[in-house]
């Protein structure tokens, strides 16, 4: 069995918490592997009745796992209002994330699940990566530039080669040397988290119609179209690029592992537009496993028991098995 997995539990005033709580309670019908949460105890105490205990040490979580939901408490959110984020709620938001990334770079976790955050309050206290990915591929010594965030639900696996940037600035982001190394990340992490021996990759393209031979667009000829040969030089299958209105028709997707795409939304409508409640982000090019909900905070819905468990679910048991197959394959 692997070891439990560590969840940071995110902003104490989001939804993070009480999707956390509800994941343990559905825990034994999503057959779920251990895990313990990582944050401030009072946050899941205000938005849930279940039963909870605080644990020091991975053996404990696991010899409580069955009958309560296991806390490692970090004590320092201040004054816990659902709804209402502060600067000291993000503050222990930050402090779990390490603690969490630290537990599962120690091996006392197999896997790391990140709770949703909110990037304006961390921003206040001198928070200064793009989300939490990069936070924690730095942490692992990895280049942003390796590590890939995946969208992955159950018909549909999306990468943006560029995330959070303006859309104006996405044509001057992309180049060859860019687009070739999200493909190996992308290949090289079907393989290790999702038993894929030879992914099959498939660009879009930035323009409408993939740019018309140039007539709308010379992106498509001078960065995607030479990543791809090179890509396929190194023996990926990658094919492309194509339009991005033909890609997520349902025998479309039959062809493809995985769908590269240019910008944000490019990647993120299909998959939260198929997948919401069960959408997973899932960062490719670390050493070790780490997915997240593919949602955010929802500090609308904090408070009312009103939030949908289903992508902290799927977070949480596409991590097991990424890490009992990184496991398996190591042994």
């Amino acid at each position: 069995m692997i070891r439990p997995l560590a969840i940071s539990m995110g902003d104490p005033a989001g939804i993070g918490p009480e999707i956390i709580a509800k994941a343990w309670a559905a825990r034994r019908e999503a057959g779920l592997p251990p895990f313990l949460a990582v944050g401030d105890s009072r946050a899941i105490a205000r938005v849930w009745n279940g039963p909870t205990v605080r644990v020091s040490d991975m053996a404990a979580a696991v010899a409580a796992f069955d009958e309560a939901l296991p806390i490692l408490s970090v004590d320092d959110a201040g004054e816990i209002r659902p709804g209402q984020p502060d600067v000291e709620g993000a503050r222990c938001a930050l402090h779990a994330l390490e603690l969490a990334v630290g537990l599962v770079r120690s091996d006392a976790a197999s896997a790391l699940v990140t709770g949703p955050v909110s990037k304006s309050q961390l921003y206040d206290i001198g928070f200064t990566h793009p989300g939490q990915t990069e936070f924690v591929a730095e942490r692992c010594g990895v280049a942003g530039e390796n590590a890939v965030m995946m969208l992955a639900g159950p018909s549909l696996r999306v990468v943006p080669i560029t995330t959070h940037v303006p859309l104006a600035a996405v044509s001057s982001l992309l180049s060859v040397e860019l687009i070739v190394a999200k493909g190996r990340a992308t290949a090289r992490g079907l393989c290790k988290n999702f038993g894929i021996r030879e992914p099959r990759l498939v660009f879009a393209g930035l323009n409408p119609h993939a740019g018309e031979s140039g007539a709308i667009g010379r992106e498509e000829i001078d960065f995607i179209e030479p990543a791809i040969v090179q890509l396929r030089a190194e023996g990926i299958d990658a094919t492309g690029p194509f339009a991005a209105d033909t890609l997520f028709h349902p025998r479309a997707r039959a062809r493809y592992d995985a769908a590269l795409c240019c910008y944000h939304d490019q990647a993120l409508v299909p998959i939260k537009t198929l997948h919401f409640d069960e959408g997973v982000n899932i960062t490719l090019g670390l050493p070790i496993v780490r997915t997240s909900p593919d949602h955010g905070t929802a500090f609308g819905l904090a408070g009312q028991d009103a939030a949908h468990p289903g992508a902290m679910i799927a977070a949480i048991a596409m991590a097991g098995d990424a890490a009992q197959r990184r496991a398996e394959a190591a042994a």
